[in-house]
Protein backbone atom coordinates (compact mmCIF):
# COMPACT_ATOMS: atom_id res chain seq x y z
CA UNK A 1 0.00 0.00 0.00
CA UNK A 2 1.39 3.59 -1.07
CA UNK A 3 0.09 6.40 0.84
CA UNK A 4 0.75 9.63 -1.46
CA UNK A 5 0.54 13.04 0.76
CA UNK A 6 1.23 16.51 -1.14
CA UNK A 7 3.53 19.03 1.20
CA UNK A 8 0.36 20.14 3.26
CA UNK A 9 -1.02 16.90 4.24
CA UNK A 10 2.40 15.85 5.55
CA UNK A 11 3.05 18.37 7.27
CA UNK A 12 -0.38 18.33 8.84
CA UNK A 13 0.68 15.08 10.18
CA UNK A 14 3.78 15.28 11.58
CA UNK A 15 1.97 18.48 13.46
CA UNK A 16 -0.92 16.55 14.93
CA UNK A 17 1.34 13.10 15.96
CA UNK A 18 3.35 15.95 17.81
CA UNK A 19 0.37 17.52 18.98
CA UNK A 20 -0.69 14.06 20.31
CA UNK A 21 2.52 13.11 22.02
CA UNK A 22 2.88 16.30 23.86
CA UNK A 23 -1.04 16.28 24.79
CA UNK A 24 -0.21 12.38 25.98
CA UNK A 25 2.25 13.15 28.13
CA UNK A 26 4.85 10.82 26.29
CA UNK A 27 8.88 11.82 26.97
CA UNK A 28 9.78 14.82 24.60
CA UNK A 29 12.56 13.40 22.33
CA UNK A 30 14.44 15.40 19.97
CA UNK A 31 14.45 14.31 16.64
CA UNK A 32 18.01 12.92 17.25
CA UNK A 33 16.96 11.09 20.42
CA UNK A 34 13.95 9.30 18.14
CA UNK A 35 16.58 8.34 15.26
CA UNK A 36 18.65 6.67 17.62
CA UNK A 37 15.24 5.10 19.63
CA UNK A 38 13.75 3.72 15.89
CA UNK A 39 17.80 2.97 15.28
CA UNK A 40 17.84 0.57 18.64
CA UNK A 41 14.46 -0.80 18.37
CA UNK A 42 14.04 -1.41 14.57
CA UNK A 43 17.64 -2.51 13.39
CA UNK A 44 19.30 -5.53 15.03
CA UNK A 45 21.07 -5.74 17.96
CA UNK A 46 24.17 -5.18 18.79
CA UNK A 47 24.39 -1.53 18.90
CA UNK A 48 26.86 0.77 20.38
CA UNK A 49 27.41 4.19 21.38
CA UNK A 50 30.01 4.11 18.67
CA UNK A 51 28.13 2.46 16.09
CA UNK A 52 25.47 4.65 17.01
CA UNK A 53 27.71 8.11 16.37
CA UNK A 54 28.86 6.22 12.98
CA UNK A 55 25.29 6.03 11.88
CA UNK A 56 24.23 9.45 13.19
CA UNK A 57 27.21 10.82 11.64
CA UNK A 58 27.92 12.54 14.98
CA UNK A 59 30.72 12.35 18.30
CA UNK A 60 30.05 9.66 20.81
CA UNK A 61 29.89 12.43 23.58
CA UNK A 62 26.43 13.50 22.02
CA UNK A 63 24.85 9.75 21.12
CA UNK A 64 25.84 9.50 25.00
CA UNK A 65 24.18 12.72 26.47
CA UNK A 66 20.97 11.67 24.07
CA UNK A 67 20.94 8.12 25.68
CA UNK A 68 21.63 9.53 29.32
CA UNK A 69 18.01 11.55 28.82
CA UNK A 70 16.38 8.40 27.17
CA UNK A 71 17.58 6.43 30.10
CA UNK A 72 16.29 8.70 32.97
CA UNK A 73 12.84 8.02 30.82
CA UNK A 74 13.48 4.29 30.69
CA UNK A 75 13.06 4.34 26.99
CA UNK A 76 16.56 2.57 26.64
CA UNK A 77 19.22 0.80 28.93
CA UNK A 78 22.91 0.36 28.96
CA UNK A 79 25.20 -2.31 30.15
CA UNK A 80 29.09 -3.03 29.24
CA UNK A 81 29.72 -5.55 26.59
CA UNK A 82 30.70 -9.06 28.45
CA UNK A 83 33.07 -9.93 25.55
CA UNK A 84 35.31 -6.27 25.13
CA UNK A 85 34.31 -4.25 28.66
CA UNK A 86 35.67 -0.86 26.80
CA UNK A 87 32.21 -1.45 24.63
CA UNK A 88 28.04 -0.22 26.19
CA UNK A 89 25.36 -1.75 24.62
CA UNK A 90 22.26 -0.11 24.19
CA UNK A 91 19.68 -2.45 24.93
CA UNK A 92 15.81 -2.56 24.41
CA UNK A 93 12.97 -1.84 27.77
CA UNK A 94 9.92 -2.64 28.04
CA UNK A 95 8.62 1.35 28.10
CA UNK A 96 10.47 2.17 24.93
CA UNK A 97 8.56 -0.41 23.23
CA UNK A 98 5.16 0.92 24.54
CA UNK A 99 6.46 4.57 23.42
CA UNK A 100 7.09 3.30 19.67
CA UNK A 101 3.93 1.08 19.77
CA UNK A 102 1.85 4.51 20.74
CA UNK A 103 4.18 6.55 17.97
CA UNK A 104 2.97 4.03 14.85
CA UNK A 105 -0.71 4.01 16.23
CA UNK A 106 -0.54 7.42 16.16
CA UNK A 107 1.07 7.57 12.85
CA UNK A 108 -1.30 5.15 11.63
CA UNK A 109 -4.19 6.61 12.64
CA UNK A 110 -3.60 9.92 11.53
CA UNK A 111 -2.31 8.77 8.61
CA UNK A 112 -5.76 6.85 7.30
CA UNK A 113 -7.72 10.31 8.13
CA UNK A 114 -5.20 12.25 6.28
CA UNK A 115 -5.73 9.62 3.06
CA UNK A 116 -9.79 9.18 3.38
Amino acid sequence: MTVKLNLNQALKLWQQIHLDLVKDGQPDLSVRQTAILLSVYLEAPPHTVRGLAAKLSVTKPVITRALDSMGKEGLIGRRRDENDRRNVLIQRTVKGSLFLEHLADLIIGHAEKTTT
